[in-house]
Parts: C-alpha cells; structure tokens; sequence
C-alpha cells in the first residue's frame, strides 16, 4: 500500500492537482484535510475516474476531511471518541464538532485523516481546544491500542505543531509567542507518541518541511515547518519500507500551501513486495 497525507487547501480548487498527483505517483490510499466543502460538493467524478472511491466529511466552507482509496474502505467513523466541539462564546461540553476527523479501515490498515485546530493564539479559546483535541486523540490511541496491540493504525494529517526546533523554519513562529511551537502543544504530540505510536517519515527522510505560508516569499526562502505526519501503531511502523515529502507540489499553478507526505508499505512481508523504497 502507498498511503499520503495532503492538506489540499479546498479540493474544488485544487481537484486537477490532487488527482493527478494520486494517478502519477500510484497512490492507493489518500487522506486530506481543509478540503472546504460539504460531502453534495465534493468532486467525486474526477477521482472515480481515476479509480478511486472517495468518502468525504465536511459541514461548510472551512475544514473537512476525506479518504480516497483503489481498495474497498470499510468501518467508515466520523470523529473519534470524546473528540471535543467548539464554538465562539461557548464554553464547557456540548460545543458542535468540526469536521477534523474521518479514520477507515482499508486492507487491515485502520487509517484517520485529521486535521488538528490550529490553535490561533496562546490566549485564544482556540488553544485551549486544540489542547483538548489532541488529549482526546491520545486517550483514543491508548485506548485502541490496549484493546488491539496489534492494530496496524495510521493517524495522519495535519497537526499543526512543529513537534521539534528542526521542523521549524519559519522566523515569524516563536515559542512564547505564537502557536505551533509552544511547550504544551509539544508536549501533546509526545504523548501521542508516548501511546504507543511512532513518526514513519523522519527516520527515512531526515531532513524537510510540508507547509509554507503564502506570505513573504516563505516558500523561495524555504522558511517552512514540518506540520504534516503519518503516525503510525507498532504494526503499522513495522511495516513501512519507505517515505517521501513531495516538496515540487508547492510550486507551479494555484499549489496548496502543504505538501504531500507519503509512506510505502509493505503488508505482506519483504519477499512479496517488488516495489521500490521512495525517498
């Protein structure tokens, strides 16, 4: 299987792009965030005539998820267990989700497609919620992993954290001062990883960034930070034979301002795959 991750940045915008990245690098399982539409407006015919199916969740112009796939997807969930809601001016329990979160299962692989809140400011109630987001997260992964050590399970998208001072290129991103960097957000995917998963990208390409801002020639400069992951279970790391971060898709007409991020795997064992390893 070769599963990528993608913060399109509004898939009606970027449909041509998407597919046509999916068909040339022979992508079996994409999962993307920010896609900025409801389920009635996604572009489905461009994608199932590539060969894909496409489950989509999305509630109005902002956020949304979506998984594409050549394979059946089945156990389709909307949002995770405990994940919490938000609302400006509402405070405590019972605030309305966002569409942040779709997880499926395809081939044995359980795969999510998440996309973290950003967060905003460090005194924006935004904060407090992503903080809340990813707890929630967490004690989901604990949870399924205790109940199935052996679960091959990938949380992927964009988290927006810059996990470490390496995965942050960008001199406008500060701890102390803006999100992203700040010492509980960090704090909060180490825990993710404390549950039992593991980065598949960064031992196998070692250096690199997956989002640049639009403003300030960000993207020439290469002042960028690594805000995209494919986490992965035990099993699921096991079993992954190589990476990439296709930094070429934030240039030319009308890029998302992210990048793909992709991991090779191999389900069968060494013997049974005649692919070769990506970097």
């Amino acid at each position: 299987m070769r599963l990528a991750t993608w913060n399109v940045n509004s898939i009606r915008a970027r449909v041509t792009r998407t597919v046509e990245f999916a068909v040339r690098e022979d992508i079996d399982v994409l999962a993307m965030q920010e896609i900025k539409c409801k389920p009635e407006q996604f572009p489905y015919a461009e994608f199932e005539a590539a060969g894909y199916t496409v489950e989509a969740h999305g509630l109005n112009q902002w956020n949304g998820v979506a998984i594409a796939s050549r394979a059946p997807i089945d156990d389709l969930q909307i949002g995770f267990p405990n994940m919490p809601g938000f609302a400006k001016g509402h405070d405590g329990p019972g605030a309305p989700q966002e569409a942040r979160a779709m997880g499926a299962t395809i081939d044995g692989v359980t795969v999510w497609s998440l996309y973290v809140p950003n967060g905003r400011s460090l005194d924006d109630p935004h904060y407090r919620y992503k903080l809340e987001w990813l707890e929630a997260l967490r004690g989901y992964t604990q949870e399924a992993l205790a109940a199935d050590p052996d679960l091959a399970l990938a949380l992927t998208g964009d988290f927006n954290i810059a996990p470490t001072d390496a995965d942050n290129g960008d001199p406008t991103v500060v701890e102390g001062v803006t999100t992203h960097v700040s010492p509980p957000e960090r704090a909060a995917f180490q825990a993710l990883l404390d549950a039992g998963l593991a980065d598949t990208v960064r031992p196998l390409v070692p250096t690199g960034f997956t989002y640049w801002d639009y403003k300030q020639l960000r993207f020439p400069r290469n002042e960028g930070m690594r805000i995209d992951f494919i986490l992965g279970s035990r099993a699921f790391a096991d079993a992954v034979v190589g990476a990439a971060i296709h930094r070429n898709e934030r240039k030319g007409e009308v890029p998302s301002d992210h990048v793909p991020v992709v991991v090779d795997l191999d389900l069968d064992g060494p013997d049974d795959d005649d692919r070769p390893m990506i970097f």
